[in-house]
């Protein structure tokens, strides 16, 4: 009798409770954030502690700790219940106003999405976007995902992943910088030789593909691998070393097709012209996950963002069609 009632589904009430115990550990504070009394939460912590036949907090006179058993539930509730809270959030939204869930990299957001989105709801104001950008990968699964714009090379991009534009990287200049190289009063930028008395600004990267983004892979391609520049500034991410370079601190390697537009305004100077472009076996991949697929919205904007790939392909003078995964660049 006691197996049957031990291998029942445990209610999510206690399960609420035991989290937020856990989190704060604090039984009082606990209480207040689920709007119960202190007795409630004990009474439903007891409860569970019996269901699974463990002690799950060890209880002193001021603190509160959790056991092994505690422990090892918190991993599994805490995803558990975000899932859980997600899901809720993504049925509420669809009773409400239409929203397309966007997932991508910092870097991507800030120098190609965010500055296009404009366009996007002025031709579609019923449709509200929703961009979270960070250097962690989100699993496609997630409820609260509707698209995910990755940056990969063909052979890992995932399945179904729609090619937007491959990867071209060339060094790039604020036009304050060119003018002053120009006129004699800073040090020419000629030729790749003449780097070495310029700032290089370097992504500070240590992920699988970086060394394809660094200055030493492009100084090796120009026959220059010995180069060493009058210095070097440091950046944790591609729109750092953008924003450094409109400042007229140094030289970016800059990646061509999220720079394109500042490249054709002039706010961004290539000093070697397209003879210091370089190509990667890396590019930018548009995924719609499967659970957001019927979706109208998210077909609209999906088809959206295909067809400004289409043009950054076509600013950076690339030939190559939008291919699946698998297919070499």
């Amino acid at each position: 009798m006691n197996n049957t009632v031990r291998r029942r589904p445990l209610d999510v009430g206690p399960i609420r409770a035991f989290e937020a115990v856990a989190r704060l550990l604090n039984f009082r504070a606990a209480a207040e954030e689920l709007s119960l009394t202190q007795s409630a939460i004990s009474r439903q912590i007891k409860s569970l502690e019996d269901e699974l036949g463990a002690p799950l907090f060890s209880r002193g006179t001021r603190h509160v700790e959790l056991t092994g058993p505690g422990e090892a539930l918190l991993r599994a509730v805490v995803p558990a219940l975000d899932r859980l809270d997600a899901s809720v959030r993504q049925i509420r939204q669809a009773r409400g106003r239409r929203v397309v869930n966007v997932t991508t990299f910092a870097s991507f957001g800030s120098l190609w999405l965010i500055p296009r989105l404009e366009a996007f709801q002025r031709a579609h104001p019923d449709i509200d976007i929703r961009v979270a950008a960070s250097d962690q990968l989100v699993a496609l699964d997630d409820p609260e995902v509707d698209i995910a714009l990755r940056y990969t090379s063909p052979l890992k991009a995932p399945e179904g992943a729609i090619r937007l534009f491959g990867e071209t990287l060339t060094p790039a200049i604020s036009p304050w910088l060119a003018a002053q190289a120009a006129a004699g009063q800073v040090p020419a930028l000629q030729r790749p030789a003449d780097l070495a008395r310029h700032t290089l600004l370097e992504e500070d990267d240590h992920r699988p593909g970086a060394e394809f983004l660094s200055w030493r892979h492009w100084l090796a391609k120009q026959g220059e691998a010995q180069l060493e520049p009058r210095s070097w500034i440091y950046l944790n991410f591609t729109y750092q070393q953008v924003q450094s370079a409109l400042a007229g601190q140094g030289v970016a390697l800059a990646r061509v097709g999220l720079v394109a537009e500042q490249l054709q305004r002039g706010e961004l100077v290539e000093p070697f012209g397209i003879d210091g472009r370089i190509h990667s076996p890396f590019a930018y991949w548009l995924v719609v996950t499967q659970h957001s697929r019927h979706r109208p919205e998210v077909c609209q904007f999906a088809e959206w963002v295909r067809e400004q790939g289409a043009l950054t392909r076509a600013a950076v003078g690339e030939l190559v069609e939008p291919e699946g995964p698998g297919e070499e660049d």
